[in-house]
């Protein structure tokens, strides 16, 4: 009688599990958390173009060579299309709302000139001044704060470019080329369209270095140009930031 109850126990205990086991679970599938959302960063490396518009003026004191005293002067403005390229890299300190410093160099072509006449002064003949911007760049520093994806920086440093000046008179013509550094100093404002790509635009003047250069084929005796450029550029750009960090990993939630 005992042997008959012990297996009718092992029976209906077999039988529960079985039933138990076909029941329908309350557990759902393992759920997919998507990775937090990155919180964008002006910091990075990045590489980018510009085009805009150079306003320069020219200098230009007539002497005779070497310390001799100044003839006659004239100053007139030259002024083109200015565009290149451009490469920096940015820090950013703290949250969305931050400083951000950078260094930042580029270059441009440019086709920015302009001329006036000069009235002839005793043994120095009248003729034509002229000059043209070249090539134009920097290296510079760039300071600003971050409200999010729009930055407003400042930025300054060393500028160098290069110019050719002429003088022509019914004698001939001298058009000499001659490279000068100087300085510049600036502002801007910069929005991030996305994680990698931005639009600006900018302001900056520049100061070149004083200069002379010897006028002997179109005066005909010993007389020198000293040259003093300046230039205002207002331009319009973008850049693409290169993200180098990896991305998140994706995050399953586990019974």
């Amino acid at each position: 009688m005992i042997r008959k109850l012990i297996a009718a126990a092992a029976f209906c205990a077999a039988s529960s599990a079985a039933l138990a086991a076909d029941l329908p679970t309350t557990k759902g599938p393992p759920v997919f958390t998507p990775p937090p959302t990155p919180i964008f960063t002006w910091t990075g490396f990045y590489i980018g173009g510009q085009v805009g518009y150079a306003f320069g003026n020219s200098n230009a004191n007539y002497a005779v060579t070497g310390n001799g005293p100044v003839v006659t002067s004239t100053s007139f403005h030259r002024d083109g299309v200015i565009g290149g390229g451009h490469a920096g890299y940015n820090w950013q300190f703290g949250g969305p709302q931050s400083f951000v410093i950078g260094i930042e160099g580029d270059i441009n072509g440019t086709s920015a000139n302009g001329s006036v006449p000069v009235a002839g002064v005793g043994a120095f003949p009248g003729g034509t001044a002229g000059a043209r911007s070249l090539l134009e760049g920097s290296i510079r520093g760039r300071v600003g704060y971050a409200f999010d994806r729009v930055l407003i920086y400042g930025t300054g440093g060393v500028a160098f470019a290069d110019f050719k000046n002429s003088y022509a008179t019914a004698i001939g013509l001298d058009n000499p080329y001659h490279s000068s550094v100087g300085w510049t100093v600036g502002g801007g404002i910069e929005y991030a369209i996305d994680s990698n790509w931005s639009v600006r635009a900018e302001y900056r003047y520049s100061d070149f270095t004083r200069y002379s250069e010897n006028l002997i084929n179109s005066t005909g005796t010993a007389f020198d140009g000293r040259y003093h450029e300046t230039e205002q550029q207002a331009q319009a750009g973008f850049s693409y930031r290169f993200d180098f960090a990896p991305p998140p990993t994706p995050v399953v939630a586990k019974y």
